[in-house]
């Protein structure tokens, strides 16, 4: 599957000219493009599909959808890995 997944961002940067960022998919982090949510901030929910924030969207809303991601178990697949694994490195 290729979903768009709610994440928090918690860290922004430019890297070769693009606003980047890190995200955090509850408790696994992934750097993603922000260069089409130049209104995004640190602590702001965002939707990633393929690597690039699409819209920014509210934390009730993308604690809900990340919350039933987790439950139906389309989390982990995909992000590729899962919060505890992410720790443990």
């Amino acid at each position: 599957m290729c979903l768009g997944i709610p994440g928090k961002i918690v860290e922004i940067y430019e890297q070769h000219g693009l606003r980047m960022g890190k995200v955090d998919f509850g408790g696994v982090i992934k750097e993603a493009c922000l260069a089409y949510v130049p209104e995004a901030q640190i602590g702001d929910y965002t939707i990633i599909h393929v690597g690039f924030a699409l819209n920014v969207i509210d934390e009730v809303e993308a604690q809900k959808t990340l919350q039933l991601m987790i439950e139906v178990g389309i989390l982990d697949e995909e992000l590729g890995e899962s919060p505890d694994e992410d720790a443990a490195r």
